[in-house]
């Protein structure tokens, strides 16, 4: 089947046609760099990690692309920098490297162009006098605003009315605003703050045109895709589209735009206050980087995502049921069409992952290429991409298991199964049960692996 993607712009799912099949172009926004970033952060970063791997799957891997910035010049960046007594430079540097770490654990493949703001100055600045020479925008009180006005369909992305887009908006009226709604392009700097010349004084530049200058420099005016989180479609990627379109005057931004839906917490949104708040460091320091993927994918990335601790453990056993079907062979060609049919469907993970179990199920029967197309096709989802013995001597090490002490432990329980002591050798499974040790006997012995 044909690939076809639900646009939010249209508030329809159609058959994707790329404006170049040789060159197709990604925008994504990436994080800001200021902390660790949060378990929603990971969602979008996932979630289009498999946009582009079908993508590549599709069209060839040298024909996409796909840019995934870094926000590193911010408030909340010069706000952390002071509070740590460190440079903001230092910081953004140092959370970049942090977040490359954690998300290579959740099998991301880098993307093909991640710029950073700070290296695109010269382009907002020119985005900038643009939209002042077209009416769009106007200096005043040493910042640059656009002007909301100007655009005569400002809002058809988000959809809401004029009250609904000021209070999500959260402006504040500054006096030197024309209209509330009118939103920052550039703004002063002083004092440690980090800025720049320009015709409209030293400065910094608002956030919504970092993403517009950095998609317009390394995809062109108009292209194929922008994703993002749905917490993002307004006030920021309104306010994109507004931009870049004033400025290029051009009909769209980006021909789809695709948003993945909310993240909550065992039930509740994720805050501080409530404690619930969880990083993609501390998860990945305590769980496998594949299992929290595969339960992100579980949900189907346009519907509110709740992750709890018992679908992250159901994760981990499907994991170890798939592992154990395809053991340690080698990556092979994709070939199960169920799997890239589902994915076709405005990426549909639950439904190939279903595809996948189904595989799992023909391995299991011993059916001739069923394992090898198992991980192939999970390969597809950023899955699978080990061997089982690494996946399971990974598990054993998160477990802080004595392999040898285990072992010792099972001799003692053979021996008392020869010696027909079933007290003993049940007292030892018990022993073992509450270490967190599942013994399997079968013809050659006995084996174990860590409990889920």
């Amino acid at each position: 089947m044909a690939l076809a993607l639900y646009n939010t712009l249209t508030r329809t799912k159609a058959e994707f046609v790329p404006l170049d099949p040789h060159n197709v172009r990604v925008y994504v926004c990436g994080p800001t760099v200021y902390d660790y970033a949060h378990i929603g952060n990971a969602r979008p970063v996932i979630v289009f990690d498999v946009l582009f791997r079908l993508l590549r799957h599709i069209y060839g891997p040298d024909h996409v692309v796909y840019v995934r910035n870094i926000t590193d010049v911010d408030d909340k960046i010069n706000a952390r920098a002071a509070e740590r007594g460190i440079s903001i430079r230092a910081l953004t540097e140092e959370t970049t490297a942090a977040f490359h770490e954690d998300i290579s654990t959740l099998n991301v493949l880098a993307p093909t162009i991640e710029p950073r703001a700070t290296d695109h100055i010269a382009e907002m600045r020119e985005m900038i006098a643009r939209l002042i020479d077209r009416g769009h925008a106007y200096a005043a009180d040493g910042h640059v605003l656009f002007s909301v006005p100007s655009m005569a369909d400002y809002g058809a992305l988000s959809r809401r009315s004029p009250d609904e887009m000021r209070a999500g908006a959260r402006v504040e009226v500054a006096p030197y605003k024309r209209d509330p709604m009118d939103f920052v392009l550039w703004k002063p700097s002083s004092g440690d703050e980090p800025g720049w010349d320009s015709p409209w004084g030293n400065g910094r530049p608002g956030w919504h045109l970092e993403c517009s200058a950095m998609s317009w420099k390394y995809l062109g005016e108009v292209f194929d895709i922008h994703g993002g989180g749905i917490d993002l479609q307004f006030p920021h990627h309104e306010n994109e589209i507004a931009q870049s379109r004033c400025c290029h005057g051009t009909e769209v931004m980006a021909q789809v735009w695709m948003h993945n839906g909310f993240l909550q917490v065992e039930g509740e949104k994720m805050s501080k206050s409530l404690g619930n708040f969880i990083t993609i460091h501390d998860l990945v320091n305590a769980w496998p980087g594949e299992a929290i993927r595969l339960n992100m994918l579980r949900t189907h990335y346009r519907q509110p995502f709740d992750w709890t601790e018992k679908g992250l453990l159901e994760s981990i056993a499907v994991l170890d049921g798939w592992y154990e079907a395809v053991g340690d062979v080698p990556l092979g060609p994709v070939s199960c069409a169920d799997t890239v049919d589902a994915l076709e469907d405005d990426l549909n993970t639950p439904k190939a992952i279903t595809a996948l179990h189904a595989l799992r199920a023909e391995a299991a029967k011993g059916a001739a290429g069923a394992a090898d197309c198992l991980k192939a096709s999970a390969n597809l989802l950023g899955l699978l991409e080990g061997t089982a013995s690494e996946w399971f001597a990974r598990k054993k090490q998160a477990a802080g298991l004595d392999e040898t002490e285990i072992e010792t432990l099972i001799a003692a329980r053979n021996t008392a199964r020869a010696e027909r002591n079933w007290a003993e050798a049940d007292r030892i499974r018990d022993q073992m049960t509450e270490m967190g040790v599942v013994l399997k006997d079968g013809p050659e012995g006995t084996t174990w692996e860590v409990a889920t």
